[in-house]
């Protein structure tokens, strides 16, 4: 997948702007999601994504081939979010829906649908404090390695492996406590 992104890159170097759109389609949705995390305001998210790729575009020509693209690309994102949160130093509101894969089958002993686990899973994410959010989504739904999301967020390795298994430890206790709420709850 990376061999056709960087086809596309020298795609779009060569002139060929329109190209940038095979890029903006796939990674829209994630790069919404880390602005969504940062400023918990759908406007200020939106803004923040769309101002992501201009500067992605603009910045392509210093994009080198050494990380992935989605690697260098999140990073912008979460730079760009991180330095309006900084000029603002406004008040944010809860996040609204994130798009989320099948939980683990870990959760099936709790007799629960599918459905309902990823229900389950959805609101216990958005119960994470920011940083362990973004680490989770990005480890685990994004598939970045650990020195990817180091170069995105500026962790060293060391802290980023920490902070993500505090994360995952901290969404395991959310989840069985929303599981056994769910169970204890029914009629």
């Amino acid at each position: 997948m990376q061999v056709e992104e960087l086809q596309i890159i020298e795609r779009i170097r060569n002139g060929e702007v329109n190209a940038f759109s095979h890029l903006v389609n796939k990674y829209q949705d994630v790069v919404y999601s880390i602005a969504l995390k940062v400023l918990k305001n759908r406007e200020d998210a939106e803004e923040m994504a769309q101002e992501t790729f201009i500067k992605a575009y603009r910045s392509l020509s210093s994009f080198q081939g050494k990380a992935k693209f989605s690697t260098w690309l999140f990073s912008i994102a979460y730079n760009t979010c991180i330095t309006s949160v900084r000029k603002k130093k406004f008040q944010t509101t809860s996040i609204d829906q994130v798009q989320l894969d099948d939980p683990d089958e870990e959760w099936d002993s709790f007799g629960l649908s599918s459905e309902e686990r990823s229900r389950m899973l959805e609101t216990a994410l958005k119960q994470l404090p920011e940083d362990d959010y973004l680490l989770v989504v990005l480890f685990y739904y994004e598939e970045q390695s650990i020195e990817e999301i180091c170069r995105i967020t500026g962790l060293s390795e060391s802290n980023a492996k920490v902070k993500l298994f505090r994360a995952r430890k901290k969404l395991y206790t959310i989840m069985n406590d929303l599981m056994k709420k769910e169970i204890y709850s029914e009629p």
